[in-house]
């Protein structure tokens, strides 16, 4: 049948050459329009369990790329300030508004900014956003450094921002420099012309010209200066040789800035030296920014150190502008920044979890429980299970009894257990919205005992439900 179709395809061409003059304008003639045309490419769409998809008109707006970036603007508001006394005399409740009228709600704070790469979690995809709760996972983290190799910052412009070129207009965009991830920052590649980082391609130099084309393309709410971080065992000389840096690069980055310091975060730098962070923190709140990033931590210093560095820095900060943390994701570094008055916390701790096979399982409802009963758990560790281990395999209930979130209301910890067994991608997808879904939880809990003023007892419990896990952990010589 395949030979006899090229025969007859042969033998139009064949007659149609010999009278090519005959044939007007529209050549090739109509009989061969079935032979030439290439079919049609099927679109597929993928959904997981009925998820509803969302579908928006286009828009024909010609000014879309100004009024995109003002109807985007973040506003920050202190809704209950500092007690200013006692172990959590620091910690405080605000909101964030996106700017311009839009009907996504305020997000309260302190908040955890869920992290992504290149605009969308590791494992979740952007219909499954929606099993997320809302409106606390509206808040989303991006890495500038991600869009180093590809996209081009052309292609991300002429689409419209990293908004629209992952569909997530009605969600706020955080970036800063570096993660845990992909683009570590090296502070032995730093030199005066920019920051380095070590990245999937290889170790990457960029200076503030070419960080601001990434921010001025992806066009995200909140943005970070580009900042000299440095670890915590480096001389004094290279620790103010840091400073001097981030300061610099903050004046370019704001020269470069259209929108003037509307949406800047500006980088706060110092190492483990207090005195140090104090003058970086000073001289960054004589600048015009609308808020503050706490650079440096999570890169080698003590949790005693971090307590007295974070305290020292937001005692000089402005109390009506909003700090955004890196690095700090484990519970008991969140309830830490959250005493000294950090109001967002970047974190890959979800990641790392997810990727380990790990689930979150610790109680959210602390102060609802009594302290023993914090301590009845079927693992050795308080927070999280090895859903690898063989225990699970035939273990038919949910990963936490009376989660509300897509995968412990449909899925059994035996078939997360299965999944991760046979190395199926569907367990880091089920278990990122698990961990995620709990981890936003815990801020909520967070949150919930701030307003009750009781946040310092909510810390004391859970610290010491750990503590006695982690002692019990420890064999005996």
């Amino acid at each position: 049948m395949h030979v006899q179709a090229a025969k007859t395809v042969s033998h139009i061409l064949h007659n149609c050459r010999q009278s090519e003059n005959s044939y007007p304008r529209s050549y090739p003639p109509k009989t061969l329009l079935p032979f030439l045309t290439p079919p049609k490419t099927p679109t597929l769409s993928f959904r997981l369990a009925s998820a509803p998809i969302k579908t928006r008109e286009p828009n024909t707006n010609k000014t879309k790329s100004k009024v995109s970036i003002q109807v985007r603007l973040m506003r920050f508001v202190v809704t209950k300030p500092s007690a200013g006394a006692g172990v959590a005399g620091k910690a405080r409740l605000g909101a964030l508004y996106l700017g311009g009228g839009g009907a996504a709600p305020p997000i309260e704070t302190p908040a955890l900014v869920v992290p992504t790469r290149r605009g969308l979690p590791s494992f979740i995809s952007r219909d499954l956003l929606d099993r997320l709760p809302y409106p606390d996972s509206l808040l989303l983290h991006l890495c500038p450094i991600h869009f180093i190799v590809c996209p081009s910052t052309r292609t991300i412009k002429n689409i419209g921002g990293v908004h629209e070129m992952v569909g997530l207009q009605d969600h706020f965009f955080i970036a800063s420099p570096g993660d845990s991830v992909e683009s570590l920052p090296e502070h032995g590649g730093t030199n005066k012309i920019g920051a380095a980082f070590e990245t999937p391609s290889g170790r990457r130099l960029i200076n503030p010209k070419d960080y601001m084309d990434i921010i001025s393309s992806t066009r995200p709410n909140l943005w970070a200066s580009l900042a000299d971080e440095v670890p915590a065992w480096v001389t004094e000389k290279r620790n103010r040789l840091s400073i001097d840096r981030t300061l610099k690069w903050l004046d370019d980055c704001l020269s470069l800035d259209q929108e003037k310091g509307a949406s800047t975060l500006g980088a706060v730098v110092g190492g483990p030296n207090i005195e140090h962070r104090k003058k970086c923190a000073t001289e960054v709140s004589m600048r015009n920014v609308s808020g503050f990033y706490l650079g440096g931590f999570g890169l080698g210093e003590s949790i005693e150190e971090r307590s007295a560095l974070l305290n020292a820095v937001t005692n000089i900060l402005p109390e009506e502008k909003i700090r955004f943390v890196s690095r700090l994701g484990l519970p008991e570094e969140v309830l830490q920044g959250v005493a000294a008055g950090i109001d967002l916390f970047d974190s890959t701790y979800i990641y790392h979890l997810t990727l380990g096979g790990f689930a979150l399982v610790f109680p959210l409802d602390i102060l609802g429980e009594a302290p023993e009963a914090l301590l009845r758990n079927s693992s050795n560790d308080y927070t999280k299970i090895n859903l690898h281990a063989t225990i699970y395999r035939k273990d038919t209930s949910p990963i936490v009894d009376k989660c509300s979130c897509y995968t412990c209301q449909d899925h059994t910890r035996a078939y997360l257990n299965h999944l991760l067994n046979v190395h199926e991608m569907l367990a880091q997808i089920l278990l990122e919205i698990h961990n995620t879904h709990h981890y936003l939880g815990f801020f909520r809990s967070i949150r919930r005992a701030l307003k009750q003023e009781k946040f310092e007892l909510f810390r004391e419990r859970f610290m010491e439900s750990r503590r006695v896990h982690l002692t019990e952990a420890v064999p005996y010589s």
